[in-house]
């Protein structure tokens, strides 16, 4: 075994430095990682979970109980009592039959329809007839919803300014939110909330290259083939993001419909929220309309389910 040659001439030694620190294992960087990053976070989680999460289970606790606001010493937990009571109410099925008639109505065909069309119109008009007509459209969209349910009862009731139309142009009246309380006040919704389509749709539509739509004019497609062919499939991610948004928002109306009508003549304008109420806070059976509270988000989260899964799908 030979030993190492000295060092020659110029050549100085140095001593060994100090070994560097060893390196965490790469699971545990990549914890720390993702903790540096969820900590701006934080804040925001513990908001949600302590003003949202936590009064929603709650909430859902409440459903399998038999809780009253008034002539009960202690709740005691009852199971699926509550929901097998309200699929036994026709009451209830009332509700939820007249809050589908109202959703459809109101949003699904009034609002989607409506707002896409005045988008389409107001690309063509002039420019005065576009202010004018969104700034009305939009100033019914920002009035409180119990002003907006007072101006439509005037509108619609016996008294009202519809009637007196009628009667001017010699056309026979009725007392429509007698006869037709439902129709009424889905007709409110639509003209509350027609303005929030009308803006999704004309941000969408102004999104389309123009040199398409050139294209097809050029090669005699009319305009209700261009409609169809062109714009609904270029925009459909709006249509459903516009239609699971204004579901969500019109399965919780309820001071319009209570001003309006409070969900009569009898229950003909009861929808679920208003059901909910009576039973919680006139009834006093807060088990009971938590219950109905939660079978209303369970519909609305289907109703989102169907509409994500419709995202998802690309054009």
């Amino acid at each position: 075994m030979t030993s190492a040659p000295p060092a020659g001439p110029g050549v100085v030694k140095t001593a060994p430095g100090p070994a560097a620190p060893p390196h965490p294992p790469a699971g545990r960087r990549g914890v720390r990682r993702a903790l540096t990053r969820a900590l701006p976070l934080s804040p925001a989680v513990v908001l949600l979970l302590l003003f949202l999460a936590g009064p929603i289970a709650y909430c859902a606790y409440i459903a399998f109980t038999d809780l009253q606001l008034t002539g009960q010493a202690e709740s005691s937990f009852i199971g699926f009592d509550n929901f097998r009571a309200a699929f036994k109410d026709d009451a209830f099925l009332n509700a939820v039959w007249l809050t589908l008639v109202f959703t459809v109505l109101s949003s699904l065909i009034g609002q989607n329809t409506l707002g896409l069309s005045l988008a389409v119109l107001m690309q063509r008009a002039s420019k005065p007839v576009r202010t004018v007509t969104g700034g009305i459209v939009i100033a019914a969209w920002v009035l409180p919803e119990v002003v907006a349910g007072f101006l439509l009862y005037a509108f619609f009731r016996r008294e009202g300014t519809l009637n007196a139309i009628l009667d001017w142009l010699h056309l026979p009246s009725q007392n429509w939110l007698f006869t037709l309380p439902i129709l009424a006040v889905s007709f409110a919704n639509v003209w509350r909330g027609t303005a929030f389509s009308m803006l999704v749709y004309s941000a969408a539509l102004n999104e389309i290259p123009k040199e398409i739509t050139e294209a097809a004019e050029v090669d005699g497609a009319g305009g209700w083939r261009r409609m169809w062919h062109i714009t609904l499939p270029m925009i459909r991610r709006s249509i459903g993001t516009n239609l699971m948004l204004n579901t969500l928002q019109t399965l919780s109306v309820f001071g319009l419909i209570w001003v309006m009508t409070r969900g009569g003549p009898g229950n003909r304008s009861q929808t679920l929220p208003l059901f909910m109420y009576e039973q919680a806070f006139q009834k006093s059976m807060i088990g009971y309309g938590t219950a109905v509270a939660l079978l209303l988000l369970v519909v609305g989260s289907l109703f989102s389910l169907v509409y994500m899964r419709l995202l998802r799908t690309e054009v």
